[in-house]
């Protein structure tokens, strides 16, 4: 089975054809910054990758009905169009994409694999805000959590690799989020209700006093649009140190851009032993995405900072590492693992098993 999977990112859509061994057959990347799609150009490269037999979509948002990948038809893309206030930066271009794949390809199953579905098996101790019992019946408010594909492949690797059990994976791109994994299950993670919550991102702010929030609605008359707009895109690394580019970050000495990775790393490191002590301890620390798997500086700081918990990396592999491979240090207690993320796997892994 020749499957095509779409994946829009936060910063990026991304084409991948894998064939049936998982070989990558061909692929594409477009540019598509906040909720915009190119969909000429992305139906010019659709039609460039050839026979596709699938098309497997990362949906970021599935809500409460889609706990796992669904073959996709009209009444489910009503109910995906309908949860777009919950993922504003995502689901409209997942959706854009999924329109153009359809009518380039009209008669090609298609499948949509989403990142909240393996966040599902939260317990009710992590999926629940002490919020009045109204808002959570009438509106579903939960933490949904995101990313799950990223995760989920990570943690499943990273048993491969080291037989770890319990996993705490760090996705760390434009986009970053943690999750506790034990035995391949979501148990918790950063992010929540939307992916703005939990660390430090390119443009998103992550966690943020929701106190202040009502303080600058009401004292600076600020509109839900002007506060959506500057939490979404005009915080993060972008917010403190003008870029929200951290190759750029990590390669400049001023104040600002080391007060941005200073904040970065500070949230990172707070957030790893919540993950660990959700899982009562840690076998491996898993470093994905972006900034996970090129910033070693980033690694070694977080590292640096959890020594207590038996953390420790072998400065030379980490500074070198190329691929998926394990960088700690001989004498770690829990081991430092960089996997490069592959959700086109995960979600071909998905639409094979819905299809059969």
């Amino acid at each position: 089975m020749r499957i095509l999977v779409v994946n829009a990112g936060s910063s990026s859509l991304k084409l991948r054809l894998l064939g049936p061994d998982d070989a990558l057959l061909a692929d594409a990347d477009i540019a598509a910054p906040r909720a915009e799609v190119d969909e000429a150009a992305l139906a010019d490269r659709i039609g460039d990758m050839g026979a596709v037999d699938a098309v497997g979509h990362r949906i970021v948002h599935g809500g409460e009905r889609f706990r796992g990948p669904i073959r996709i038809d009209a009444d489910v893309v009503d109910e995906l169009r309908a949860l777009t206030d919950l993922a504003p930066l995502h689901q409209p271009k997942s959706l854009a994409a999924l329109a153009v794949a359809r009518r380039a390809l009209p008669d090609t199953p298609a499948v949509a694999c989403f990142d909240t579905a393996f966040h599902a098996t939260l317990p009710p101790a992590a999926a629940t805000y002490a919020v009045p019992a109204a808002w959570r019946e009438r509106w579903g408010v939960r933490r949904y959590g995101f990313h799950g594909l990223s995760h989920a492949y990570a943690a499943r690797r990273a048993a491969e690799m080291c037989g770890a059990r319990r996993v705490v994976t760090c996705h760390l791109g434009a986009g970053a989020s943690l999750a506790a994994v034990r035995d391949g299950r979501s148990v918790d993670t950063t992010m929540g209700f939307t992916p703005l919550e939990g660390l430090v991102m390119a443009t998103r702010s992550g966690s943020v006093d929701p106190g202040l929030l009502l303080w600058l609605l009401e004292r600076e008359r600020l509109t839900v649009a002007e506060m959506a707009g500057a939490l979404e895109h005009e915080s993060g690394l972008l917010a403190l140190a003008g870029t929200a580019d951290m190759r750029e970050i990590l390669g400049r000495s001023d104040d600002a851009a080391r007060l941005a990775v200073d904040v970065y790393a500070h949230r990172l490191r707070a957030g790893i032993p919540a993950m660990a002590a959700a899982l009562g301890g840690m076998d491996a620390l898993v470093f994905t995405g972006g900034v996970g798997e090129r910033a070693p500086a980033v690694r070694a700081s977080a590292a640096d900072g959890l020594s207590f918990f038996g953390l420790a990396l072998d400065r030379e592999l980490n500074d070198t590492v190329d691929g998926d491979a394990d960088v700690s240090a001989p004498h770690a207690a829990v081991r430092s693992l960089v996997i490069r993320s592959r959700e086109d796997l995960e979600i071909a892994r998905q639409v094979r098993v819905v299809l059969g």
